[in-house]
This record gives C-alpha cells, structure tokens and sequence, in this order.
C-alpha cells in the first residue's frame, strides 16, 4: 500500500512544479519510514515548499486540552513559518495564502465526525475557493475501515468547528473522500485534486496497512482509542470522565457517583457484542474530576467487525442515567 504522500513525492504532477506549496500537516504526517512529510516534501522539492499550516493540538500535537489555541511559529529544522489554523482564527487569512499557490493537506483523520481535521479541511476549501488557490489533499487511509457507518447525523443548523457538516458519526471516509464530498455537496468548487492512495481496501483496520500509528492528537494515542472514540466522545458532554487525564482516554469512563453494579444490572437486558466491558476505577490527573477517584469501566474490545462504538455509548449513557 502507498500513502497518498508517497505517491506524490515517486510522480508529482508536472504542472505543480512550478507552483509555490504550502502544506498543513502534522506529527501524524510521516510515511511508511517514519519520516515526515515536511522534510520529504522539502527535501525534494525545496524551492516549492514555502510554508507550513497546523491544525489543532499544534505543528507537533503540543497542546493536550481542547480549546487551547496554539500561536503561529517557525519550524526549527526547515526554518519554514508555521501558520496556525486553530488560533486567533480558524480559516487560513489571505496574508498566511499570499506566498502560496496551492495547499497540500496531509492529515491523518479518525474517522469520527467531531474530530476537528475534517472542519479545518472544509474551511481550507472555502478560503481556497475565496482567494483562488488550489488545494491537493495527500490520503490517508480511514483508521476505522471504510466499510461500516454508524451513528446520527448532525442536524441542519447545527453545524460548529466540532461538526462542519450532516455526517454520520462514524462517517467512513478517507480525508480525500470527504474533501470530494464538501466541495461538491456542499457547493465550495474549490480548485481540488485527491492524490489517491494504491492498495488500500475498505476492509482494512489501520493495523492492517503496515503502518506505524503515530499520536494525531494527545488524546489519541493508539488504534484502540480511535476504535471507540465515535461512541465515547460523547461523555465529554457530560459531568462523567471519558478517561482524559489516563493513560488510556476514552477507553476509561467513570465518576465518583457511579455504582457499577447498577450499571451491570442494567445492562443484562442491553447486551453490547464485541466488547468487554470491565469494571475499573481510576484517578485522572487532569479535566473533569483531577486527583479523585473514579468509579466506572474499561472497554476492552475483542471483535472490532462487530462492535458498534456508537450504540455502545448511547446504552452506557442510559444505564447511568437510570
């Protein structure tokens, strides 16, 4: 399997040879080596590459809370100024696009509605279209797979940084399939090109690719998380912990007031296949409850084919709730 990265950097498109680059990117960004696509980009395209963009968390994935807005900077090892897309704003400016002719996106998504790379990339889109840049979104694979779709769509109206259009919540698109979709559903016509990737099938799990999976958030740190994140997103709007300040977020749930055994009661006539759901207390260092004990459980998923992430969390909200 090749990444849209690397099929870029072995044929890029003559025409954009000589154009001026930026490019939006991440930690997360690397290829099959462990490379950066930053420094692969610009080491082969030097005099193209002119500027780099963030999106939130940081260039590096610095910034461990939401709604903590990381400042433009300069990168220490290509020298390149770093544009900030979750800062005093949330659209690239027509200053941050003046040096450049066209933005490549190279972002590895989780497959989950809320996560906020799929907004940055539709408001690219429209900034693009606005000041006549073209934007090249570099693919990645869908860590979820692309063969499963499940959960409520937003509604009309109700669309936010944290929802940028009616998906699904567990949408199971690649970032250049979504790309595809904003520009023609939503009706931006930006200047858009999808450098696709080769290999990949929709049936594939991220650790079915032979990659390395690299943090694309802080709260993100291993496939298990992305797994049960389209489901376990929601406790952040509510007064129970989803782990964060764990060393496993979002597979820990809990609160000082919960009664597991209540829980498990309930969920004799609820049964949720694919995933054990073990008993757990923790003490989070940080966000809801810092340093006091929690009481709830551990997703523990054995059968990702048949776990339904979305349903799960939906039933476990109403167990405690009851």
């Amino acid at each position: 399997m090749q990444l849209g990265l690397e099929v870029f950097l072995n044929k890029p498109p003559r025409e954009l040879l000589s154009k001026r680059w930026g490019l939006l990117s991440n930690q997360a960004s690397i290829n099959r080596s462990g490379y950066y696509s930053k420094d692969l980009l610009r080491g082969k395209f030097e005099n193209n590459v002119t500027c780099l963009f963030s999106p939130q968390h940081g260039f590096w994935g610095t910034e461990q809370d939401n709604m903590v807005e990381t400042p433009d900077g300069r990168d220490s090892a290509t020298g390149l100024p770093i544009f900030s897309l979750y800062s005093h704003t949330r659209l690239p400016t027509a200053e941050m696009l003046a040096g450049i002719d066209l933005l490549l996106v190279d972002l590895q998504d989780v497959g989950t509605r809320v996560y906020t790379f799929i907004t940055t990339l539709a408001y690219v889109l429209q900034e693009a279209k606005k000041f006549n840049k073209a934007v090249v979104v570099l693919d990645r694979p869908n860590p979820l797979g692309g063969e499963t779709v499940e959960g409520n769509l937003l509604k009309t109206g109700l669309t936010s940084f944290v929802g940028a259009w009616k998906l699904p919540m567990r949408h199971g698109l690649t970032l250049g399939e979504l790309a595809g979709l904003f520009n023609q559903v939503l009706g931006i016509g930006a200047d858009l090109s999808v450098v696709a990737m080769t290999g990949w099938t929709r049936d594939r799990f991220f650790d079915q690719t032979a990659r390395f999976w690299v943090s694309p958030s802080p709260n993100m740190p291993s496939l298990e998380t992305a797994v049960v994140y389209p489901g376990q997103v929601l406790w952040e709007g509510t007064n129970i912990s989803e782990g964060r300040g764990t060393t496993r977020p979002f597979e820990y749930f809990g609160a000082p007031f919960i009664e597991p055994d209540r829980v498990k009661k309930y969920l004799r006539e609820f049964p949720i296949p694919g995933v054990n759901l073990l008993e757990a207390a923790f003490r989070p260092t940080f966000q809801k409850w810092p340093g006091e004990v929690c009481r709830g459980f551990f997703l523990q998923v054995y059968d990702r084919r048949v776990f339904q992430p979305y349903r799960t969390t939906l039933i476990l909200l109403q167990a405690i709730r009851d």
